[in-house]
């Protein structure tokens, strides 16, 4: 394995577009075997696998970093977002969620208290509300 970890010295490596090129490589392999003799899609399964190495094995460690950074920008808020809808959807057993009608921000009151005065933490505006 020694020989492996000199290979990889001075090499990029793994990062999140990497993972992500990976599930999609992962997903077409899968779809490949469903879908009867698809050309189409054995092209792309290969070209996956070719980007994929070519990102692990690359030397301008630099432009990696930078195309992962521009992945990142558009992926990040889309999983921010899915990780707030089910935590939304996990809670809303206890709590109910407003909207600042000033600022936007999203605030969380418990259920079952009536209505009730609330005040935004970010912009100190407050509202009347049933929870």
């Amino acid at each position: 394995m020694a020989w492996f970890r000199r290979f990889m010295i001075g090499r990029y490596g793994m990062d999140q577009l990497s993972i992500a090129l990976f599930v999609i490589w992962v997903f077409l392999s899968i779809l490949s075997k469903i879908v009867s003799y698809n050309q189409i899609i054995n092209v792309l399964y290969v070209i996956v696998a070719f980007l994929i190495f070519y990102r692990m094995l690359s030397k301008n460690i630099s432009k990696r970093y930078q195309e992962n950074m521009r992945f990142l920008k558009y992926w990040n808020p889309l999983k921010n977002k899915y990780k707030n809808t089910i935590k939304h959807v996990k809670d809303a057993r206890y709590y109910r969620f407003y909207k600042c009608t000033n600022c936007k921000q999203i605030l969380r009151v418990p259920k079952g208290k009536g209505k009730i005065s609330i005040t935004c933490p970010k912009c100190k505006i407050t509202m009347i509300k049933k929870s």
